[in-house]
């Protein structure tokens, strides 16, 4: 019998890693004879550059950058060798370049979730007034400096509404406050500050490729703002304010580019508060469907057609896991092939589905952060009772 065990991240809880750890771990505890293969997934948050770095035997880099509220940590970014990734992967990446090079040469890998994601705050550091892209831009910077022919962008978990101006920032572009002054950082708290754009990105930088599967522009009731303002602490009397400055300053980034203000309606503009818009507009950086470019990487269609038996899971499995990435799609895609198939999630609330076996691991009334700090000893008990 052979498992693909593909999870997803149980949020604040346990890594895609380590949940396909001990996922395997229960399985071998009942089934020695079986053979398991793990396939941690990523969606452009937490994990993202490592899975995909490990997957393909590249490097994790680590860099030293600036973290959301300014202070300096620790961040890595991946190498793979352009050979190493999967010829799909490579055609959706689309470079532009003479394969003499690409041969010798390596794709980043960056999350900017490891420089400026939310989970790196405490709660009540959460203020996307106050939070940058910078780190995210440092680390881009640092990869085209490591001689990268590329750059493949991870762009979820982030606590920004910055529209990637830290970034920006970061690569060359200066926002001056009307007596010519550099206003650093050019955070949301001082927006109303900055008159003018100076400067460019450095032509040397190499393509940019974001991986993202949400489809909000940036501005409106659908944009970044509205839609995961209030996650990253934005209060809801101050909605109106940063929509405002974040459209004045928009406009003004487009002119400074010469791009046409429709960027800002493009879907996946507003994701991770805007800094695609910002990449885009800046570096002539591309949208890429996320899990399309995850599964390809990680050869999911061909481990699934292996399987015997598929299991996977995250978090939280509700009607948005079933919209075509992630664990949703790894079970549509098995229950397709006709395979039986075991979702194993914290919190189980999408409706059944057909062929589906679902599992909520925590034992109902159990309070959130217990839940959390047992998860992995739920997920081990649940799959060697149901597997």
């Amino acid at each position: 019998m052979r498992a693909l065990i593909a999870f997803d991240k149980f949020k604040d809880s346990l890594t895609a890693r380590e949940a396909c750890d001990l996922t395997a771990r229960a399985l071998r505890d009942r089934h020695p004879d079986w053979s398991l293969d793990l396939c941690p997934l990523a969606d452009g948050g937490e994990g993202f550059a490592e899975i995909l770095t490990r997957a393909t035997g590249g490097k994790m880099v680590r860099h030293r950058v600036d973290g959301p509220r300014g202070t300096p940590l620790d961040a890595a970014f991946g190498l793979v060798n352009w050979e190493k990734i999967p010829p799909a992967a490579q055609h959706l990446l689309q470079l532009q370049t003479p394969y003499s090079v690409l041969q010798s040469s390596s794709v980043a890998v960056i999350e900017m979730a490891a420089a400026s994601g939310l989970a790196l705050l405490p709660t009540d550091a959460r203020d996307p007034w106050q939070a940058s892209t910078a780190g995210t831009g440092q680390l881009i910077r640092a990869a085209a400096e490591a001689g990268a022919i590329g750059v493949l962008l991870g762009v979820g978990g982030s606590a920004t509404n910055d529209l990637g101006f830290g970034a920006l920032n970061a690569l060359g572009l200066d926002f001056l406050s009307a007596d010519g002054q550099a206003v650093r950082p050019p955070i949301p708290a001082h927006w109303n500050r900055i008159t003018k754009i100076d400067g460019a990105a450095p032509r040397s930088l190499p393509p940019i490729r974001i991986a993202c599967d949400v489809t909000n522009p940036l501005l409106g009731p659908q944009g970044a703002a509205a839609i995961y303002g209030p996650q990253k602490g934005l209060r809801p009397e101050d909605r109106k304010r940063i929509e405002h400055e974040s459209a004045r300053l928009a406009l003004m980034l487009c002119n400074h580019c010469r791009q046409s203000d429709s960027l800002m309606d493009l879907p996946g503009a507003g994701a991770a508060g805007g800094l695609p818009f910002g990449l885009m507009a800046a570096t002539g950086a591309r949208l890429l469907p996320g899990f399309d470019l995850v599964s390809t990487w990680l050869d999911l269609e061909a481990k699934i057609a292996a399987a015997d038996v598929i299991i996977t899971g995250e978090g939280r499995f509700d009607q948005s896991s079933l919209s075509g990435k992630g664990p949703g799609a790894v079970a549509a895609r098995g229950r397709a092939l006709g395979k039986p198939v075991h979702v194993f999630a914290g919190a189980v609330t999408a409706s059944t589905q057909d062929g589906l076996a679902l599992h909520a691991i925590t034992p109902a009334g159990t309070p959130l952060p217990e839940a959390l700090r047992t998860a992995g000893t739920n997920l081990q008990t649940a799959v060697a009772a149901n597997c």
